[in-house]
């Protein structure tokens, strides 16, 4: 469960670019709109959740990266890491098409009966950083990248193999010069991305040339 879920936020990549997004925004994939309200409901409903699944709690707990509990109120953190998971779902099907994959419905249907096996698709999805709600975008974002990884030669049946570890980075390069041609836009209230990070990073407060100093004299 643990390699799964690491996995997952590991793989994902995320490109962002500067430039306005329309009010309410949270970010803007290719033509995709991700609303702050949506994504406000989304992580109010993965904490009211996420606090009464012990599994949940357990997989986060033992995954590196991620954040063991909760505090008393929605943080920066919680939103970034859900809206972080909801770009790289629409990244992964762009990816997908690159790469020339097909990804049957079958094929996440199979994967989302494995995390069933492994402490439960709800769970695990709770442990990322979502509600139970997108189970089904989790599954199918971790059959894209076994699906792809398969075509660059991966073997699935060890991790550690170097055919593995070489398809594994080739899905990461993959997806990283995918999301940037996408022109991914992130409201600058949810941070900025960091490239070298493939993740937002933490809101950047900028003074002004008076407060820095650097205006002229």
């Amino acid at each position: 469960m643990k390699v799964v879920v690491t996995a997952v936020v590991a793989a994902g990549a995320l490109a962002g670019c500067g430039g306005q997004t329309r009010a309410g925004t949270a970010a803007l994939v290719g033509g995709d709109r991700i609303t702050v309200a949506s994504l406000d409901r989304t992580v109010r409903d993965w904490r009211g959740q996420f606090k009464d699944d012990p599994v949940a709690n357990q997989i986060r707990a033992n995954s590196s990266g991620l954040a063991p509990g909760l505090g008393d109120e929605e943080s920066e953190t919680d939103m970034q890491g859900a809206l972080s998971l909801l770009v790289n779902f629409r990244v992964a099907d762009k990816v997908a098409r690159q790469a020339g994959v097909a990804v049957p419905d079958g094929l996440a249907d199979r994967t989302a009966a494995m995390m069933n096996q492994r402490g439960g698709a709800g769970s695990i999805t709770l442990a990322t950083g979502l509600p139970r709600s997108h189970s089904r975008d989790l599954a199918r974002f971790i059959a894209t990248q076994t699906a792809v990884m398969q075509k660059f030669g991966a073997d699935l049946s060890n991790a550690q193999s170097p055919l593995t570890m070489q398809a594994a980075q080739q899905w990461g390069e993959l997806f990283q010069r995918t999301a940037a041609g996408m022109h991914i836009k992130i409201n600058p209230r949810f941070g900025q991305y960091d490239a070298a990070k493939v993740d937002i990073g933490p809101v950047v407060y900028r003074l002004s040339s008076a407060e820095t100093g650097t205006g002229e004299a």
